[in-house]
């Protein structure tokens, strides 16, 4: 369920996590899932020498969701990328909509495309 099919059962926003409060999952993190290869988001087109990550039509090595399906692209998110990174090159990801699932989805992929440190 998406947050604002929450915060529409519950009639208000839902609580976020203060900065300044400890990290009790590995998820918090700033880089969560941070593959091997470089990742850049946003990517209309892969660049020469990366793996581009699609999602909707259109040409791509992996789709997270053809049909631009949201549920799919979230499912197939981490499987994806293992997929892609395994092959080890940089690796493009298409837009994904901000909302509904894909603000889950962007935040998941903002992790992985994150500085390693």
């Amino acid at each position: 369920m998406a947050a604002e099919e929450i915060e529409a059962v519950l009639g208000r926003k839902l609580a976020e996590r203060d900065v300044h409060d400890p990290l009790t999952a590995p998820g918090q993190l700033l880089s969560h899932y941070a593959p091997g290869a470089p990742v850049r988001l946003n990517a209309e087109a892969p660049r020469s020498g990366e793996l581009y990550l699609g999602f909707g039509p259109g040409p791509c090595d992996l789709n997270l969701s053809e049909s631009g399906d949201l549920a799919e692209a979230a499912a197939n998110l981490f499987g994806h990328l293992h997929q892609l990174d395994a092959l080890g090159k940089p690796i493009a990801v298409a837009p994904v909509p901000m909302r509904g699932l894909g603000e889950a989805i962007n935040d998941r992929l903002r992790r992985a495309a994150a500085p390693r440190d």
